[in-house]
């Protein structure tokens, strides 16, 4: 397990969100399989098309446990905020700063539409400790509030997440997760 900020680097050139120190996803060596030339990634922006895209934009499949497919549409541009929204509510109390969370997740960038990772396809949640910067701040504000059993769609801009890029993240991109909240703890236990 190789920690690189708050990213892990896992095999087959994907990334996974990790907390730093204690308990961190399967990794292994970055490798370029599956992935797209460097060439081809590092292409110049497309075109603005004039109009921002919403969540409604963005189409999802899937339902809570099941690895979910993730599409982004080509007529509208990235938003330049963050976006959430919950795909199924969920039940219990909303996520608080503090709280140890369990989380699937499936990660599309949209600049080249692929999916970079997924611990479903991992079979093995996510833990993180919500709000303590163990996570992109995208995660840290985006799953605020989510509630047990829900599935969150979040689109996050690159100031909330991977900035000028890195490990494989190529600069100024925006990441589209669906999430699926597997483990929310309630004040009381």
């Amino acid at each position: 397990m190789r920690t690189f900020g708050k990213i892990v680097v896992i095999g087959a050139g994907v990334l996974a969100l990790a907390a730093c120190g204690e308990k961190q996803n399967t990794a292994g060596s970055a490798q370029t399989s599956g992935a797209a030339p460097a060439s081809q990634a590092s292409s110049a922006p497309a075109a603005p098309k004039g109009k921002e895209c919403t969540a409604e934009d963005v189409k999802t499949t899937g339902k809570f446990g099941e690895a979910p497919t993730i599409t982004i549409p080509d007529d509208c541009d990235p938003p330049k905020k963050l976006i959430t929204k919950d795909l199924e509510p969920g039940t219990g109390e909303g996520a608080k700063a503090g709280a140890k969370l369990k989380m699937n997740y499936s990660l599309v960038t949209w600049s080249n539409k692929q999916k970079l990772d997924s611990s479903f396809d991992r079979g093995e949640p996510f833990e993180l400790t919500l709000g303590a910067g163990d996570v992109i701040k995208g995660w840290d504000q985006g799953l605020e509030g989510i509630k047990q059993g829900a599935r969150r769609l979040l689109i996050i801009p690159p100031d909330l997440g991977y900035g000028q890029g890195g490990n494989g993240i190529e600069p100024n991109e925006t990441l589209v997760f669906v999430t699926d909240a597997v483990s929310v703890p309630t004040d009381k236990g």
